[in-house]
C-alpha cells in the first residue's frame, strides 16, 4: 500500500529517487521521412529532446544514438538543440553509441558532455560525401531526349541525365570542403583536449568504438544502464521519452480508395530512391 501510495505522488515529492530521462535517436539524417521510414530531423526529434529537458528535476540527460550519418544541416540542427537547451536547463548530456555514430550521427554525439560506447561500436567518419547517378548512356540507349531550360547559367549543375562538366564538381568539392571545415571545428571544440593528434583524424576513415576511446573520440567504454546507475544509484529510474500518441493511437493516413493516384506513385518512387540512399549509408558501416 505504501508503495501504490507514492507511485500516485508526482515525482517531484516522492523524495530519494532520481529519474533519468532517456531519448533514441534512430535512422539516418535526413528531411522528410514516413511513418514506415521515419529518419532524424529538427523536426522529428524537437518535441523528444524539449520534454527530456523539461524534467526539472533530473540532473542529466541521456542520448542513445545509432546513425550512419546524413543531412550535415539536420545533425548541425539536432546538435544545438540540444547545446541550447543543456544550457539554458542547466543540465548534463551523456551520450551513449550503440551500433553507430558516424558523420552527421557523430556530430550529434559530440552535443553529449561525456560519449560513451561499445567496445564494438562505430565512430568517427568525419569527412562530407556526395553521391549520386549519371544516366547519359541509359537514356541513349531507350531513345529518350533530354531537354533542360534554365534561366541562370548554374541551374543545371551534376545534372545525372547530362555528361558531367569538370567545372560542376570542382564546384562541389569546394562546397564539400567548407562543410567539411564546420564539421572539423565542432569536433575540436567540442572534444578539446581530448583528441589524439592523428593525422587520419579528419580523413573520413572510421573506428571501433575501442579505438575511439584511444583517439579521444568517445570518453569510455560502457553501456547506458551501468553507467547511469553506477553515477546515480541503483534506484536511478531510466524513463524514457517517447512521441505522443492520439487518442486511438497514430494513424497511418491510409486512403479509403483502392485508387492508385499519380501522386502516390511519385511518393512510392520518391520513397524507394530515400530508402536506397539510407540503405548505403548504413551499408557503408557493415550494417
Amino acid at each position: 500500500m505504501k508503495n501504490l501510495f507514492r507511485r500516485l505522488l508526482p515525482r517531484s515529492m516522492r523524495g530519494g529517487e532520481i529519474v533519468i530521462p532517456v531519448i533514441r535517436l534512430q535512422g539516418a539524417i535526413m528531411s522528410g521521412g514516413s511513418q514506415f521510414r521515419p529518419t532524424l530531423s529538427l523536426a522529428s526529434t524537437a518535441g523528444l529532446i524539449e520534454k527530456a529537458f523539461s524534467i526539472s528535476s533530473a540532473p542529466a540527460v541521456a542520448i542513445s544514438i545509432n546513425s550512419p550519418g546524413g543531412s550535415p544541416v539536420q545533425s548541425r540542427l539536432i546538435f544545438k538543440r540540444i547545446r541550447d537547451l543543456a544550457a539554458e536547463k542547466n543540465k548534463k548530456v551523456l551520450v551513449f553509441v550503440e551500433d553507430v555514430a558516424a558523420s552527421g550521427g557523430y556530430m550529434i554525439a559530440i552535443a553529449g558532455d561525456e560519449i560513451f560506447a561499445d567496445p564494438s561500436s562505430i565512430v568517427g567518419s568525419i569527412g562530407v560525401v556526395s553521391a549520386s547517378f549519371g544516366f547519359t548512356d541509359l537514356i541513349k540507349k531507350i531513345g529518350v531526349e533530354r531537354r533542360v531550360y534554365t534561366a541562370g547559367a548554374n541551374k543545371a549543375t551534376l545534372d545525372p541525365f547530362q555528361p558531367e562538366k569538370a567545372e560542376d564538381v570542382e564546384r562541389l568539392k569546394k562546397l564539400q570542403l567548407e562543410v567539411h571545415e564546420t564539421f572539423i571545428e565542432m569536433v575540436k571544440e567540442r572534444r578539446r583536449g581530448k583528441l589524439k593528434d592523428d593525422p587520419d583524424l579528419f580523413t573520413g576513415l572510421f573506428w571501433s568504438g575501442k579505438k575511439g576511446l584511444e583517439l579521444g573520440l568517445v570518453d569510455a567504454l560502457g553501456d547506458m544502464r551501468t553507467v547511469l546507475k553506477d553515477r546515480y544509484g541503483p534506484k536511478a529510474e531510466l524513463k524514457l521519452i517517447t512521441a505522443p500518441r492520439g487518442l486511438f493511437g497514430r494513424r497511418l493516413g491510409l486512403r479509403s480508395s483502392l485508387g492508385f493516384t499519380p501522386e502516390a506513385a511519385g511518393a512510392v518512387a520518391t520513397g524507394l530512391v530515400d530508402a536506397a540512399e539510407e540503405r548505403a549509408l548504413w551499408s557503408r558501416f557493415g550494417l
